[in-house]
């Protein structure tokens, strides 16, 4: 006697989010990056159709990371002294999108200049074709400087600007609206506080086709069942109706994960532990998985086998 699988539908769409600008859209992109679009919850494609795929996106940074997992500055290599060869290798290793991280200050070690981080960006558009986020050092005025900059100098090609917070948000959004920008609103893991700032960044006039949230996590072992949790119950609100948290979902995986002991530490640890470099890119992935089953649509990578391993991991989950 056949079973029927009892099935969930439900009255609300994720919006679809496209990041990326092509010539023929006004930009420089070779191709674009589309996610959200859901009516269902992650990879429940029995309920409903799930029309784009999560994507990987890899984090590069705007000079030498010194302070990077020497397993991760090895599989870079030279590459990672600049971020235009970078952005290059991260292309070349499968990366659907890439991040850019801007630091606090310049190769002289002053605080970085928006001419600098503008000349860096530039570099990197034209070293790659790839849809690009750009996140500021994650100090507000310094964030709003560089941002504005970078968005005036690069209108038309739909970047990724990040980060949105409470105490920023004003800026980096009325640059993104004047410029044909998107924005990243990142809060604390917290259902009402990600609904609230989308209400805050909507109420300035930023359609949320244009907003991805980025509610925050813990690393495995580390918080990801708070985490997961909040952004499933997110995703659920989204699903049931709510339009202010109908919007696809961001977590830098590969920088909660790299500053973990069990990545971040090769020696002076128990034995039990295991191969360094097979462990580090375990907890990348493992952490990257469990999120993409959460509701993630864009989850931030740093190691290149990761890569490799959460695209096999999506495409096997999509064709479920």
């Amino acid at each position: 006697m056949p079973v029927e699988i009892p099935k969930d539908k439900w009255p609300g769409t994720v919006r679809a989010v496209t990041i990326g600008a092509t010539a023929a859209e006004g930009g420089t992109r070779t191709r674009t990056v589309t996610v959200g679009g859901q009516k269902a919850m992650p990879f429940m494609h029995f309920e409903a159709e799930t029309p784009y795929a999560p994507v990987v996106a890899v984090e590069i940074q705007d000079q030498f990371p010194q302070d990077w997992s020497g397993l991760l500055l090895q599989a870079w290599g030279d590459a990672a002294h600049d971020p235009a060869a970078w952005a290059k290798a991260a292309e070349a290793a499968g990366a659907d999108l890439l991040q850019l991280s801007l630091s606090q200050t310049g190769a002289d070690g002053k605080p970085l200049t928006p001419a600098a981080a503008v000349a860096t960006v530039k570099a990197v558009l034209a070293a790659s074709g790839l849809p690009l986020a750009v996140f500021g050092p994650g100090q507000a005025d310094l964030d709003n400087d560089l941002l504005v900059a970078i968005a005036e100098a690069t209108k038309g090609e739909r970047l990724l600007l990040g980060v949105c917070e409470d105490k920023n948000y004003r800026t980096i959004v009325a640059t993104a609206m004047a410029n044909g920008h998107l924005v990243t609103a990142r809060t604390a893991m917290d259902v009402n506080l990600a609904k609230q700032l989308n209400i805050l960044v909507s109420d300035m006039g930023l359609p949320l086709d244009h907003v991805i949230m980025d509610p925050t996590t813990g690393a495995l072992g580390y918080g990801i069942e708070y985490g997961y949790s909040v952004m499933e119950r997110l995703r659920l609100a989204a699903l049931q109706g709510d339009a202010m948290t109908q919007l696809p979902m961001l977590v830098t995986v590969g920088f909660e994960t790299w500053k973990t002991k069990e990545s971040k530490v090769g020696e002076g640890v128990p034995a039990q532990w295991g191969d360094w470099l097979a462990r580090a890119i375990h907890w990348e992935v493992t952490t990257a998985v469990a999120l993409l089953e959460s509701a993630a649509d864009i989850v931030v990578l740093r190691h290149p086998e990761s890569v490799r391993r959460v695209k096999a991991a999506i495409a096997d989950l999509m064709a479920v």
